[in-house]
C-alpha cells in the first residue's frame, strides 16, 4: 500500500463535504509532479485529506477507489483523476506547523513542495501523523 496527501482550500471542497458526497473525483490537477503522483495511486492506497489556506491543517483520511483515468473537465489527455472516498476523521486535525515542528517530518513533501497539491507521504511519516492525532 502506498500514502499520500491530496490538498483541498475548505472554501471550495471541505472534509465536510467530502463526507457528505461520500465519493469524488479529484480533478483540476495541473502540476505534472502532482499528476505523476496520481497515476501511481492504485486502488486501495490511502490518503489524508489536508486543507489548505484556511486551516492548514490534515483533517482526514481518504481512500482510493478508482485509479486514475482521463480528467473529464479538460480535453486535454495530460491530465486525470483519481476517485476516492472518505474513511475516517482524524480525532484531532495536525496542523502545518505541528508537522514542521516534528523532525521526523522534515522530509515529508508537504513541507519541501508546499505548493503541490498531491504529494507522496512514506509509511513512517503516515504513522506518524496518525500518532500525533490521536
Amino acid at each position: 500500500m502506498n500514502y499520500w496527501l491530496i490538498k483541498s482550500e475548505p472554501e471550495k471542497y471541505s472534509w465536510e463535504k467530502f463526507n457528505k458526497d461520500g465519493r469524488t473525483f479529484w480533478d483540476g490537477v495541473r502540476n505534472y509532479t502532482a499528476r505523476n503522483n496520481m497515476r501511481a495511486m492504485k486502488e486501495g492506497d490511502l490518503a489524508f485529506f489536508y486543507h489548505s489556506n484556511e486551516g492548514k491543517e490534515i483533517v482526514g483520511i481518504a481512500k482510493v477507489v478508482k485509479e486514475a483515468y482521463q480528467d473529464p473537465t479538460t480535453d486535454d489527455t495530460n491530465w486525470v483523476v483519481v476517485e476516492f472516498s472518505p474513511v475516517e476523521s482524524l480525532k484531532k486535525p495536525v496542523t502545518l506547523a505541528q508537522i514542521k515542528a516534528e523532525p521526523m517530518l522534515s522530509e515529508i513533501q508537504l513541507v519541501r513542495q508546499g505548493r503541490l497539491s498531491v504529494s507522496a507521504v512514506k509509511p513512517e511519516e503516515f504513522d506518524k501523523i496518525l500518532e500525533m492525532s490521536r
